[in-house]
């Protein structure tokens, strides 16, 4: 793992991009840490490494993603070791001077049937700072495209999944989930039947550019369009705008010699981050990382100097918003 670690850094560090506004400053509002995972492990001192590298990054949120779940108990529980995990290692990351990890997202089976005693327990082992849960719906409907793909179909149509999301909007916790563009319809229909929790959408809805979609983006892009725009008409959602050079994107940056450039990421995705920004408004946007996912195409000082070159003519309140306060007010951090 040392050794993948050691060869990813050296592909990164290919291209070398000076810092832009090095002083803005940024709450990073979705990483992961992992251990065991189809990149290499990224714990506290990576994710420092990262926040550390020239933008002036106060504090994140941790997104559930599967690490340290318990290996007995009752398996509805199991997801609960992830939060005592990660809620050390955020203890661990305070009062350094460095990224803070303020938040905490953790998974719950929101169509189980004993959801309350989930949130109860990730809530006595989040330390005070577990915020909400995701329960994503990327979906084996993507074909051959698919990645990370659950066999429900229906997940956000189903009665019990909506009850268990509703739950969450009574218990003052918010909803993250992640899931493909031929879900997004599906993902409105969720919002609007439960518009007392508070959604956050994130990763673009993933549009797919690989698979059966390869060599249609152009025709993915409008459908996109037209789904976003229905989804931002749901007030209860805001957005993050970020994960978009995952590999279902079909990019091709991670399959590359060198990684993605900044230009190179505004190019591709420019369009993509101003009809949501035009669509949800800045103040209910927030910039993400997607870390360490995204690092499989590009560097972290890299992707903030694209996110900051996509909204350079945004006024300086429109990019506070964007870049740490709607992170700020929707995590409660």
């Amino acid at each position: 793992m040392h050794e993948t670690k050691t060869i990813q850094k050296q592909w990164l560090d290919q291209i070398k991009e000076d810092i832009i506004d090095p002083t803005r400053e940024i709450v990073d509002p979705h990483h992961h840490l992992l251990i065991d995972s189809i990149v290499p492990q990224y714990l506290l001192d990576d994710l420092w490494e990262d926040t550390q590298s020239g933008h002036n990054i106060k504090k994140t949120v941790f997104i559930e993603c599967g690490v340290e779940y318990k290996t007995d108990g009752p398996e509805h529980l199991r997801p609960v070791g992830e939060t005592e995990f990660v809620a050390a290692i955020a203890k661990a990351s305070m009062g350094h001077g460095k990224a803070e990890i303020s938040a905490i997202v953790a998974y719950a089976d929101l169509a189980g049937d004993k959801v309350q005693e989930v949130l109860d327990a990730h809530k006595q082992a989040g330390n005070g700072i577990f915020v909400g849960i995701r329960h994503a719906g990327p979906n084996d409907d993507a074909g051959d495209a698919g990645w990370l793909a659950d066999a429900h179909t229906d997940l956000y149509l189903d009665a019990d999944f909506q009850k268990g999301v509703a739950l969450l909007g009574q218990n003052g916790l918010s909803y993250d989930t992640w899931h493909y563009h031929t879900h997004n319809k599906k993902y409105a229909a969720l919002a609007r039947a439960c518009p007392d929790t508070q959604f956050i959408f994130d990763h673009f809805g993933t549009p797919i550019g690989k698979g059966q979609y390869e060599g249609k983006r152009a025709e993915v892009f409008k459908q996109w369009k037209q789904d976003v725009a229905d989804i931002a008409k749901c007030e209860n959602v805001v957005a993050k705008l970020g994960g978009l050079a995952m590999p279902p994107n079909g990019y091709g940056w991670d399959e590359r010699s060198t990684p993605a450039t900044s230009d190179e990421i505004v190019a591709a995705h420019r369009e993509y981050y101003i009809h949501m920004i035009d669509c949800f408004g800045p103040d209910r946007c927030m910039l993400e990382s997607n870390f360490p996912v995204d690092k499989m195409s590009m560097s972290y000082p890299v992707y903030w100097n694209a996110a900051k070159k996509i909204t350079a003519e945004f006024s300086e309140n429109e990019k506070t918003k964007m870049f740490s306060g709607t992170a700020t007010r929707i995590y409660k951090l």
